[in-house]
């Protein structure tokens, strides 16, 4: 196995070290485009932290603002306002030498896989450490390392247009790899994969941070991508960071509308209105439930041990973080009484209970 590089350390090392090496704080960020007279803004006042070695997610619809953000990391584009740290500099206040020295230490993974596709796999991935200078021999000597991390190895001649879509991802992540960078862009690198490949990319992106500490900063407008690879998450709409927070609790407590339509594209959050129509709203309860919680026999111990009536109208189960999350929806009948019973019994056991909305 390559060793990406011997600076890099894990989480828990750099939390307690306190260390700015691969951090990347934005401080009141905006971002704003001109053309003409034409103002547009792209970035409103953003405010994030990402942490040595994390994985932090940032999603919204097209047009939100993601990639504008990242680009601020690497200095492809500058603040109008407010400041962007990256190994605790003012990445916005560098230029020429400078600025390229940094841009060395972040590596960017692009949707579109940006290689040459008449080009051989093995001088795709060495070509930043020739524009460095570096002789080739050692940078194909590198780039050898970097491809069998990632898979690759048996495809080091082939030239790039023969690969497939999943393959060209490999190749560009270990270009990204290849100068042994702290950070990592990934820029919806797996929007244009199928859902398999996704998964082996989410998988190969994990390991990269599991084991080597590297920090991990992905913009997607999919919340599966988030819920399978991020720690953290924050939910951009027009510029603008409108919820932020651990990616379960997210998924459990969504806060805002936008939050919810991402969440329920994972989790479904309701019933057709047709369903809704013939049951009405009285008794009818969605619950979440994580981890132990989900082998519960709750839906028996309301049956025998309050006397209502259960209906099950639809239940699943999917992991977030290592965590299992299941919701179920039910329609609970039977006296008043009891069916404020079942209520008040379910609440001490779930995580989250509410109301089905008509």
């Amino acid at each position: 196995m390559v060793q990406l590089s011997s600076r890099q350390q894990s989480v828990s090392t750099q939390a307690r070290a306190g260390s700015d090496e691969g951090r990347i704080v934005f401080e009141g960020v905006s971002k704003t485009f001109t053309r003409g007279v034409a103002q547009t803004a792209a970035l409103r006042g953003v405010q994030l932290e990402v942490a040595p070695g994390s994985i932090f997610g940032v999603i919204g619809y097209s047009g939100a603002g993601k990639s504008t953000l990242i680009r601020l990391v690497n200095g492809l584009e500058k603040p109008t306002s407010g400041r962007v740290l990256v190994d605790g500099i003012d990445i916005g206040a560098l230029s020429g030498r400078g600025l390229r020295d940094a841009q060395k230490r972040t590596g960017m993974i692009f949707q579109q896989f940006n290689l040459l596709e008449t080009v051989r796999v093995r001088d795709n991935v060495a070509m930043p450490l020739r524009l460095d200078g570096i002789s080739q021999a050692a940078a194909r000597t590198r780039a050898d390392e970097v491809l069998d991390f990632v898979g690759l190895s048996a495809k080091a001649d082939s030239f790039a247009g023969e690969l497939s879509g999943g393959q060209k991802q490999r190749v560009g992540i270990a270009r990204a790899l290849v100068r042994n960078p702290r950070i990592l862009l990934s820029d919806e690198a797996t929007s244009a994969l199928d859902p398999t490949t996704t998964t082996q990319i989410i998988d190969l992106l994990r390991s990269i941070n599991r084991e080597y500490g590297t920090t991990i900063l992905v913009v997607t407008h999919e919340m599966d991508v988030i819920k399978d690879l991020a720690d953290e998450v924050a939910v951009m709409a027009d510029g603008e960071v409108v919820e932020q927070g651990s990616v379960l609790d997210t998924f459990l407590h969504p806060r805002t509308a936008i939050t919810r339509d991402f969440v329920t594209t994972v989790v479904p959050q309701g019933l057709p209105d047709r369903v809704l129509a013939h049951l009405g709203g009285e008794g009818l309860w969605r619950l979440l439930l994580v981890d132990d919680e989900v082998t519960q026999p709750l839906i028996s111990d309301l049956i025998t041990g309050l006397g209502v009536s259960v209906n099950m109208l639809h239940a699943d189960m999917t992991e977030i973080q290592e965590h299992t999350v299941g919701q179920m929806i039910i329609k609970v009948t039977g006296p008043a009484e009891k069916v404020t019973a079942a209520r008040a019994f379910l609440a001490e056991r779930v995580v989250h209970i509410e109301e089905v909305a008509q």
